[in-house]
């Protein structure tokens, strides 16, 4: 059994290092939000435990055991996310801090009975990929549209859920997984594009484009 703050801490150095980042002490304080001695000290603890392999001033890398552990979060996180929205109604910019702290209440049982019951997803409202039970995690490819062709049409598989206010823009003009688009036109001087989706054509800032991941249809 693991506490709380190492699961956040694990699951914190996964992430961090996704997203190609060298994780130090600082980096994951700063991730976390709490003091760089906190942090020195549960890495310490996490070293020891040989969940992590740690050397001061050369940066923090998960152990295989880190690696399954963050997975496991992972999943029990993007089950709860797909949980939250398909039956009790939650919109997709809302469940990120719940299943935050439902993870963590989750025993391997209720876990088995969330996949069932939800059918066995692949991904989560977002489109992000859900590790299987044995730990496998099927990488997607895809492109953001910022880096799309202009005249083709995409479906979208995936919408970055870093920010709330993104999710909660795009919903406004009825963006969502699965949703048919095309790419109209692409403005060079600032990166933004303009969309079509049915009849309506709208423009998107540089950073929405990017936080949009398509495959062509």
């Amino acid at each position: 059994m693991q506490n709380q703050s190492t699961e956040d801490y694990i699951k914190s150095i996964y992430k961090l290092k996704k997203e190609g980042k060298s994780v130090s002490t600082s980096s994951l304080a700063k991730h976390l939000n709490i003091g760089d001695g906190s942090v020195t000290g549960m890495v310490k603890k996490l070293s020891d435990r040989k969940l992590i392999h740690y050397r001061p001033y050369q940066g923090v890398e998960l152990t295989e055991e880190g690696r399954r552990l963050a997975l496991k979060m992972t999943r029990r996180h993007r089950l709860w996310e797909m949980f939250l929205v398909q039956f009790l109604g939650y919109q997709w910019d809302k469940v990120h801090d719940e299943a935050e702290r439902l993870e963590h209440m989750t025993s391997d049982e209720l876990e088995d009975r969330i996949d069932k019951a939800l059918g066995y997803p692949k991904v989560d409202p977002h489109g992000d990929p859900i590790p299987t039970v044995t730990g496998e995690l099927v990488e997607l490819t895809y492109k953001n549209l910022a880096e799309c062709e202009a005249g083709k049409s995409y479906v979208i598989i995936r919408v970055s859920d870093e920010s709330p206010e993104v999710l909660q823009y795009l919903t406004q003009f009825g963006l969502s997984l699965n949703k048919k688009i095309k790419l109209m036109q692409k403005i060079q001087f600032d990166g933004s594009v303009v969309i079509k989706v049915r009849s309506q054509q709208m423009p998107l800032s540089q950073r929405l484009a990017q936080s949009i991941f398509v495959e062509m249809v």
